[in-house]
């Protein structure tokens, strides 16, 4: 049962990963229980028939998909039928370049839910990409927009974006409606 966890929390925790002393604190378990539970999930996913597996990267273990099934995952990316982009990853890439660059942990304060899924759809239809680390504690990753995103949405520059001080302006004027009813 533990090891069908540790592939559920390798799923939930996404490019973040789990550190050894992440599964032994959240399993109960001790290293070396850890080390045979990785062992067993990574012999699972060795087999032909698995399109997953268990990867030690940046001191973490991860899910990943497997390199030799790379040109299936191309062919669903440059599918025109699957290239569409949901409200969602429109909302996150917005987030993203009106305040690039910017970690995947603000993107999902400004949105309220998590974005790890999205963040990586982005990336792999090559609209946004890493640029580097945040200072801030554990340095996460920064994400900015890419030339095509800009070829996407048919911007020369990231300048070329509407200016977000329109939208602030419709809300002062909001406010002033609101409050000068009171002030009559």
């Amino acid at each position: 049962m533990k090891k069908a966890v540790l592939e559920g929390l390798l799923f939930v925790v996404g490019e973040d990963g789990l550190s050894f002393e992440q599964i032994e604190d959240v399993l109960d378990i001790d290293l070396e229980e850890a080390k045979q539970l990785i062992l067993e999930l990574k012999e699972d996913y060795q087999k032909e028939d698995r399109g997953l597996r268990v990867d030690f990267l940046g001191n973490r273990f991860k899910l990943t998909t497997k390199y030799e099934h790379r040109e299936y995952y191309q062919k669903l990316i440059e599918n025109p039928l699957t290239n569409t982009l949901s409200q969602a990853a429109l909302e996150v890439l917005a987030i993203i370049a009106y305040n690039e660059p910017i970690t995947r942990v603000e993107i999902d304060k400004i949105r309220g839910v998590g974005s790890v899924q999205i963040v990586r759809k982005l990336v792999a239809k090559g609209f946004i990409k890493e640029a580097g680390r945040s200072e801030m504690a554990g340095r996460p990753i920064l994400y900015k927009t890419t030339s095509e995103f800009l070829d996407y949405f048919g911007l020369a520059k990231i300048d070329d974006l509407p200016k977000m001080e329109v939208i602030q302006e419709e809300e002062d004027l909001e406010k002033d409606l609101y409050n000068s009813k009171y002030e009559e």
